[in-house]
């Protein structure tokens, strides 16, 4: 045969392979037809009454009891207090602004003020009780539970003392 007939009859064998009613081979039949999770499933909810692993749950809900049974277990060492700048500067300062005075960012584009962490109310509660506000919230702030970790949570309080004691305040939450 002459290598036009070859040719011929390599294209004509493409053509009648080509039949597009049936569907095509599968090598690996398993890999098209495979169980998946629709995207934007929600999963099912833990059995009522379980705590994930590892978990500690937070029982107060009165912020005066939790000023008076919750003490600071850190010290205001320069890492504690560069730990609470950084959880600071993370979460509080769109709030607060830098200096604690309540006028960040956020306030600038609409959002009510929260109150000073420098005025003499905020500098008067304990760290227990300050610690129960960023765990719990209060008034227009929601819950920083979430977000920031116990240890960091009273990180951010030394922080907090030592903007209080930089605009007259003392370091112990006393005036």
């Amino acid at each position: 045969m002459h290598k036009g007939h070859i040719l011929l009859l390599f294209i004509l064998m493409i053509f009648i392979g080509c039949d597009r009613t049936r569907p095509p081979i599968q090598f690996f039949p398993d890999m098209k037809n495979q169980k998946s999770v629709r995207s934007q499933v929600q999963f099912r909810e833990p059995p009522a009454g379980t705590v994930p692993r590892g978990a500690k749950t937070y029982t107060f809900t009165d912020p005066e009891l939790a000023g008076q049974k919750l003490k600071n277990p850190l010290t205001p060492t320069a890492d504690t207090l560069n730990r609470g700048q950084f959880m600071y500067n993370a979460y509080c300062l769109p709030c607060h602004n830098s200096n604690g005075e309540g006028f960040g960012p956020v306030v600038k584009r609409g959002f009510a003020p929260p109150p000073p962490l420098t005025s003499d109310k905020v500098n008067n509660w304990s760290d227990g009780r300050i610690f129960h506000v960023i765990t719990r919230g209060q008034g227009i702030m929601s819950s920083y539970a979430s977000q920031v970790d116990p240890i960091d949570r009273w990180a951010l309080i030394h922080y907090i003392r030592a903007l209080q004691k930089a605009h007259g305040g003392t370091a112990d939450g006393t005036p």
